[in-house]
């Protein structure tokens, strides 16, 4: 990732980081978020400590899930909503941000994503073969280094009742991205005992962090 980002340049990674969401605010009205945050010039270390460590780079749940929502529903960027009430659900209407060209890309992209949880770091996260997950683990400190980050984006291939999961975790050095997966897994398994994805219902659109 190191060398990537040095052969894209900081510009070019700055651009696409903005054309995914990141360094704006990913709800629409959602009372109380702040956006992340994109460095003015490259890090110490150039622009490869930013794609190989996250350098100068801060980072919402929020922010993720909507990237990660592209991604699972084949390149459309959505502003978050956060219907509070059945009227609000009853009259929910998509907003979309952008529409990203990347529909080339994200069959390799899925298989990835699907290949960290049968066999990589986000192996704790998986269920169950019939309702497959695909997902990203990061593991980081903050900028103080006084806490660490563990970090899963996840969405989970069904027909019915898809869901985006993001868990983000702090805390000391046990905290992890494989860690943030198990929780992860752990919500998507009670929906499955609860055969929610085997249902035919209408889903409200929700917005929730795990911290």
């Amino acid at each position: 990732f190191k060398i990537l980002g040095e052969r894209l340049g900081y510009e070019r990674v700055v651009r696409y980081a903005r054309l995914f969401g990141l360094g704006d605010k990913a709800g629409w009205q959602i009372p109380g978020e702040r956006a992340g945050l994109l460095p003015d010039a490259p890090p110490p270390g150039n622009v490869g400590m930013m794609t190989a460590y996250g350098e100068g780079i801060q980072l919402t749940p929020l922010e993720l899930a909507a990237l990660v929502s592209a991604i699972a529903n084949g390149g459309t960027l959505y502003h978050l909503q956060y219907p509070k009430t059945q009227e609000q659900i009853e009259h929910f209407v998509p907003r979309v941000k952008r529409q990203l060209n990347i529909a080339n890309w994200i069959t390799d992209v899925r298989v990835g994503m699907r290949g960290a949880v049968d066999f990589g770091t986000a192996h704790r996260a998986g269920v169950d073969q019939n309702e497959q997950i695909l997902g990203k683990t990061g593991t980081c400190h903050d900028s103080r280094a006084l806490n660490h980050l563990g970090w899963f984006g996840s969405f989970n291939d069904v027909e019915r009742n898809q869901l985006v999961v993001v868990v983000l975790l702090t805390g000391g050095f046990r905290i992890n991205g494989p860690v943030a997966a198990g929780v992860a897994g752990s919500i998507y398994k009670q929906l499955s005992q609860q055969n929610f994805f085997a249902q035919g219902r209408v889903l409200s659109t929700q917005v929730c962090c795990t911290r």
